[in-house]
């Protein structure tokens, strides 16, 4: 086998390997979260939690991209910014559902979920740091990865917020805030795998 070939192979085992700890990291979180959003009736968390389950669909689709041709990469990479978008949507109808119906939102649980979040998060974009300046299927987890890291702090200055001022709202901006970072994120990598594909063109 060529040295090429030998790098490439080395590159693509670490990538699989990345990945594979970023979709059970994501996986756990995304359980811990949602459950934890249910209980403490808390958007912010249900979202961050979604934020979670969208993660790992895109570290899923980056797996199978992984070692395959550039137009594999594009299309998971453009995949993974649609399915962000689609729940976000899905965030949003819960933010009107909570705002019209009501919530009380447990400060507390918010804030010890969110800095576990923040802390598996955090580890997750120290192990993509390697791979940042990769092909766009890691590109997109990078970016996906960054917005994690904001979601989850700001859930953690939500908890806050709710207890100091003994108010349901900042969690529900929050939650749309969330939403949003998502569907930026998602707007991101579908440009980014649109221009990388015309350049190969």
């Amino acid at each position: 086998m060529s040295d090429c070939g030998c790098h490439m192979e080395a590159k693509n085992g670490a990538e699989r390997k990345t990945l594979r700890i970023l979709l059970v990291i994501n996986g756990v979180m995304f359980f811990v979260g949602l459950v934890a959003g249910i209980l403490a009736h808390s958007t912010a968390l249900v979202a961050d939690s979604l934020d979670m389950f969208a993660d790992a669909s895109v570290y899923t689709m980056s797996l199978y991209a992984v070692g395959k041709s550039a137009y594999h990469k594009n299309r998971a990479a453009t995949l993974s910014g649609i399915f962000q978008m689609t729940l976000a949507a899905m965030v949003v109808i819960d933010v009107i559902r909570r705002f019209i119906g009501g919530s009380s939102p447990e400060s507390e649980w918010m804030m010890i979920i969110a800095l576990l979040s923040l802390i598996a998060n955090s580890y997750s974009l120290y192990l993509l740091s390697k791979h940042r300046q990769g092909e766009v299927h890691m590109r997109a987890s990078w970016i996906f990865t960054q917005n994690d890291v904001i979601a989850s702090f700001s859930v953690i200055i939500a908890g806050l917020l709710v207890t100091l001022f003994n108010s349901r709202f900042p969690d529900l901006i929050v939650g749309f805030g969330i939403a949003c970072l998502v569907v930026w994120g998602g707007i991101r990598i579908i440009q980014d795998a649109r221009r990388d594909s015309m350049a190969q063109l």
